[in-house]
Order: C-alpha cells, then structure tokens, then sequence
C-alpha cells in the first residue's frame, strides 16, 4: 500500500492500492469511534459501489445510512446541501459521528461541505471514485458548492480525516470519466513535477496508474502543507482554472466538462504568456500535443470576450484584479497578478 500523510491540523493519510474498497470499514474504524456513517454518493457511483462500502462499514459496527443525490454538476447547488444536512438531521447524526464521501468532485466538495456546516463540523472521511477526485480535489480540505453566478463561491476549508483511494475502481468508469481526469494530471507536471510530464509523454499513463496518482498527490500535499488557506503557493494549483471555471459557466455547466474545460483554460493562458515572453518558447506546442494524447480538447469556440468577464465574479477575484498561474517552462510555475485592463489587453 502506497500511504502519504498530510501535516494540516488534524494530520490524515492517504492510502492508494486497489481493491481498498472492501477494506474501508476498517480504514475508517481506525480514525472514527462513530456509532453511525453516513454515505453520500451520486445516482452512478451509488449504483456500483454504496452496498460495497455499506457492507464493510457495518462489518466494523458502524449503522450505515445512505443519501444518494441526482449525478451531474448541475447539482451542485444549495437546494442538495440542504437535502444533506436534512438527512443527517432526520437520522439523528451527532458531532461524534461520520460523513463518507464516496464519489468524484463533486460528490467530495459537496459532502465536505454539509460536514463542515452540519452541527458546525463533523468528521468526514473521503473515498474519490473518478482519476479527478484521485488525484486532485479529494485531498487539501477545499469543500464548496456552486452559485447562479460561478463556481465554487461558497465554500469551506474542512480537512478529512482520512482519504481512501482504490485505483481499481476507476477500470468500471466510462472512458471520459477517466479522460477528463487526466487534465489534473497535465496540470500536475506543468507547475511541479516535470518528470511526471515527461513520463506522460513517452508512457500512457494507465500503464503506471498507482505512480501517477501517487505523483499527482504528493505535489498537492506538499503544496497544502505550505499553504493551507491558497494565500500563496497554493494558487499554482488553479493553472487553467480560472478561464476554465469560467468555460463551464459560460455553457451553465452543461458544455464541456471540468477537466475538458481546465485543458482549454492552460492552452489560453499559456499561449498568452508565451506570445508574451513570459514562458519557454515551445512550451504551449508541448502541451497542446499531451492534451490531444490523452483526448482533451485545447480549444474552444467560447468568445474570449466573453470568458474574461466572467472571470470578473471568480472567487480568486480581488480588489486589485486576478492572480493568473503561469509557466516559466514545464514544471516551474508562478502568479502574476493583472487587473482587469491588463487582462484584457494580455489577452487580447
């Protein structure tokens, strides 16, 4: 079992090795005395797994209930957080009891999320069930729900207290869900780790699974420890997020997915700086290529105009403009911060 331990508050582990599954009951047993869990899946993942993870829990004496929302990130919103918080008050949950969230990214921001509002925080433990949760949003303790005007806008840091991750289960996910993920993973080797970059280019990465996922994570718990609260290293991890939140905003999250829309969003920004000096001449020709191997798209017919005010609502958004994360070449990255004129006109 690959195992990394992250120094934030109440320290947790994060377990990687197949078929952790039927061993989670366990897992969690080791860091919860709760009498009862509470799973919160989607209408997918709950249909392969939420017996699996049911089973196990009740076989280390805990009373399992489950919640199962509708599948998609249009649910995503306060009207199934508050649907959450009723179903741990209907079944009587107290603060000593636990949350496991079973599922991708938005199922993990979003039980996060009702854990760290029900009774002002309870513990909860998460198990990410797509490559996107793997190896990125399941860990660092960022939980969030969105709002009519973007993505994100509310939101709470809420550490687990342990993340159980079982590459196995990512062999019976649709090809896109997996494809969608690897953007993560791009974005991984482009600001931190250009060894990981580099393997992603000569190897296909179902082939080394285990080490990517251990790579992917190992960057963003390094980072999280620096800086738990993104007030300053931790900003390197939003690469393509902020003209890619603002892609599905502009399709009202009913266009391309969150993973397709980031690989737009590092083309966009990366193209930019490199027309501006700022980044490794190359560089974007590099990128677009790994993004093409792995089927996501580096384009989109989206008006630039368009994408840019939006940006404006971004939660990253302050008085004096935007922190853009930029390359200085694969695997070195820094802010830049640009005001809204200068974002225009460095776009342009």
């Amino acid at each position: 079992m690959k195992k990394l331990t992250l120094n934030v508050g109440k320290k947790y582990d994060i377990l990687i090795e197949k078929n952790l599954l039927d061993n989670c009951g366990k897992l969690i047993r080791e860091v919860s005395k709760a009498k009862k869990a509470g799973i919160i899946t989607d209408s997918n993942v709950g249909l392969f797994y939420a017996e699996r993870v049911k089973e196990s829990l009740e076989k280390e004496g805990f009373e399992v209930f489950i919640h199962i929302f509708r599948a998609g990130e249009q649910s995503k919103n306060f009207e199934s957080i508050y649907r959450m918080l009723c179903f741990l008050a209907e079944n009587t949950f107290t603060r000593s009891d636990i949350v496991v969230a079973l599922g991708g990214g938005v199922t993990g921001d979003m039980a996060g999320f009702t854990a760290a509002s029900y009774m002002r925080g309870i513990d909860f433990v998460q198990i990410p069930t797509s490559l996107l949760a793997q190896i990125d949003s399941s860990v660092g303790g960022k939980t969030g729900v969105d709002l009519p005007q973007g993505k994100n806008l509310c939101g709470a840091f809420w550490q687990p207290r342990r993340v159980i991750i079982d590459p196995e289960v990512l062999s019976t996910l649709p090809k896109a869900f997996f494809t969608d993920g690897m953007a993560e993973a791009i974005k991984a080797g482009c600001i931190k780790d250009k060894a990981l970059f580099e393997r992603l280019e000569k190897e296909n990465a179902p082939d080394f699974i285990e080490d990517m996922i251990y790579s992917c994570v190992d960057m963003k718990r390094k980072v999280v420890e620096n800086d738990e609260r993104e007030k300053g290293e931790r900003m390197l991890l939003n690469f393509g997020h902020t003209l890619g939140h603002a892609i599905e905003k502009y399709y009202d999250f009913k266009g391309l997915s969150h993973g397709q829309a980031v690989a737009v969003g590092m083309v966009l920004v990366t193209r930019a700086s490199e027309k501006a000096g700022i980044t490794e001449k190359g560089t974007t020709e590099r990128l677009i290529e790994l993004i093409k191997k792995y089927g996501l798209p580096f384009e989109d017919k989206a008006e630039l105009a368009e994408l840019l005010k939006i940006t404006r609502s971004d939660k990253k958004m302050s008085n004096s403009g935007l922190n853009f994360v930029m390359l200085k070449e694969i695997g070195e990255s820094f802010t830049k911060p640009l005001t809204v004129e200068q974002t225009e006109e460095f776009f342009s």
